[in-house]
């Protein structure tokens, strides 16, 4: 018998709202299908952030190269008795034959900005609506959170301890791997580890240490057990007692040549305990034994203990990071929208929610330091050496973002390994002025459009009145 937990290949064209289906079958039944062009954006930023982090598009590509209703999933939809066969047959044959261009994974993007554009036949694209928001939003949330620990950590190792507080088995992967690609050491979730190469990293538990009669027994039994994973959870009782037994069971296996790792922090005054523990340790002769802070860590309070000079050598953060408490999905308001469709420009015009038409191209300019001046979205067709005169004042090198990932269906590019995310990202927050990524009202970064943008919305919003005549 299988079990609930899992996502076949198959079945995730079903992974959609009813409605993508439905309005594609209507799309189907009165000839709608020439090529569209689709746009994820973010509306607006998340409350006290300064920039966002591209992620999930490599998870996307790879869902869309086996994109397929099988017999099974046609089988589903036609037991809904909505559909007619005619669609049904249609959807048996569909493969996702479509364009993708993106921002890079681990690109800094702020509110307003194209993320990815889909360019596809009109019911192809319709229908990957659903799997396109879900896979890109999240964990474009958690790779900015994460990015956000990392900036105030200082240097200090950050462990995604997030997988027992996901919201589900998919969030705890996407979690982990969005974390590690934003400067995480790595994390504890072992499938992911097994998935994507991150390092992984465990301590020990409480119930090891209740389950013993004597708090020194449960040290000294984990660290024969486990001498190269020796991290003690020192808080099960008395913090600053567990601390000395922990340096005590270390004074033994050191006169055997081994070294414990470190001690974990889990709760009460971090800062306070630390600095006991520290004592401690140090005192003992254990100054190379670390300190590892959990316990509802967040980027706020990473930030207060670094501030304070809290002698923590690691943090590891869980239900924060795995659920990105402060920055809702619905707070950045990820959209998916129809921009071009048979080679014209498309917009809403819905209050506070209006689109901005046309395919695009977004634009970087970089000041003489090397660090980023201002961003300037324009249209498809317009290049980095045109648009550079458009920027005041002209920035010392403009570059255009948005790279094509797939043509006809078929990946062009090669595939991007976590690694290269990461690496991009790091650089990008290297030339991330200070006051962006600042945890409290940071500055608001300057993006604006071109001169030949702004022309195609004034002219497609008087064209979007006279379709409502």
């Amino acid at each position: 018998m299988t079990i609930d937990l899992r996502l076949d290949p198959a079945e995730v064209a079903l992974l959609t709202d009813l409605y993508e289906l439905t309005v594609s079958a209507a799309f189907f039944e009165h000839g709608f299908n020439d090529t569209a062009s689709f746009e994820v954006a973010m509306r607006r930023m998340p409350p006290g952030r300064g920039f966002m982090v591209a992620a999930g598009i490599e998870r996307l590509a790879e869902a869309l190269e086996e994109y397929r209703f099988d017999a099974a999933a046609i089988e589903h939809l036609e037991s809904l008795q909505l559909f007619k066969p005619d669609f049904l047959e249609f959807l048996s044959k569909l493969r996702f034959t479509g364009s993708i261009r993106a921002l890079p994974e681990g690109t800094i993007y702020f509110a307003g900005e194209p993320i990815v554009e889909i360019r596809a036949p009109l019911i192809e694209a319709q229908l990957i609506e659903t799997l396109a928001l879900n896979q890109l939003g999240f964990a474009s949330i958690v790779a900015t959170k994460a990015a956000r620990c990392f900036v105030v950590a200082g240097g200090r190792r950050l462990v995604d301890f997030g997988p027992r507080r996901a919201q589900g088995a998919d969030a705890a992967l996407i979690a982990a791997r969005s974390s590690y690609l934003a400067g995480f050491h790595g994390t504890a979730n072992v499938l992911a580890g097994k998935r994507y190469g991150i390092p992984v990293f465990g301590t020990m538990s409480h119930s090891f240490v209740t389950a013993h009669d004597r708090e020194r027994d449960a040290f000294s039994d984990f660290v024969s057990s486990f001498p190269t994973l020796s991290t003690l959870l020192v808080d099960t009782y008395d913090t600053v007692h567990g601390v000395e037994n922990a340096a005590a069971v270390g004074a033994k296996f050191r006169e055997a040549g081994v070294k414990i790792q470190g001690v974990r922090l889990d709760s009460g005054d971090l800062q306070e305990l630390s600095r006991k523990t520290r004592r401690i340790l140090d005192h003992a002769g254990f100054g190379d034994i670390a300190i590892v802070a959990g316990g509802n860590l967040d980027e706020y309070r990473i930030a207060e203990l670094v501030d304070a000079g809290a002698p923590i050598d690691a943090f590891g953060v869980g239900s924060a990071l795995a659920v990105s408490d402060g920055a809702l999905a619905t707070e950045a308001d990820f959209t998916y929208k129809l921009v071009d469709y048979k080679d014209r420009a498309r917009l809403e015009t819905s209050a506070g929610k209006m689109s901005t038409p046309g395919r695009k191209q977004l634009f970087r300019g970089y000041a003489p330091s090397e660090s980023f001046f201002a961003d300037l979205i324009g249209i498809v067709d317009e290049g980095a050496t045109t648009v550079a005169r458009e920027f005041k004042p002209i920035p010392a090198k403009t570059v255009q973002l948005m790279e094509t990932v797939f043509d006809h269906g078929r990946r062009i590019m090669p595939r991007p390994t976590l690694a290269d995310a990461r690496e991009r990202l790091m650089n990008g927050l290297a030339a991330l002025d200070a006051r962006y990524k600042t945890l409290r009202r940071p500055a608001e970064f300057p993006v604006r459009q071109t001169a030949a943008l702004g022309a195609l919305v004034i002219s497609e919003k008087l064209r979007a009145d006279k379709r409502q005549d």
